[in-house]
């Protein structure tokens, strides 16, 4: 049986590359993937710990957060569209419509 410390660090060592890739990149696009490169971790991490507990409510937490993340995505993408469309450009830098 594989320990629970290694689900944890794969966990950590996840969400630590969705957050350096959400610091780093600029592309709309690639900070998307980064969250949820990080939500998937979280999920890992819940998902460990639940099944070390003995316990389910870990589990149906990881169920709420895959679909929250659909939704996330699914409405970033719609967004991204938008304004590629209106921009030509998927680069943060270079979006300044919600400037005043």
């Amino acid at each position: 049986m594989i320990p629970i410390t290694w689900y944890l660090t794969l966990g950590a060592t996840l969400f630590a590359i969705g957050v350096y890739g959400f610091l780093t990149r600029r592309n709309v696009i690639i900070m998307f993937l980064s969250i949820e490169l990080m939500l998937n971790a979280t999920n890992l991490n819940l998902v460990a710990m639940s099944h070390y507990l003995q316990d389910l409510r870990g589990q149906v937490l990881t169920f709420f957060i895959i679909a929250v993340a659909a939704a996330e995505a699914a409405i970033g993408l719609g967004i991204v569209v938008s304004l590629f469309r209106n921009r030509r450009t998927v680069y943060a830098d270079e979006i300044t419509q919600l400037k005043g």
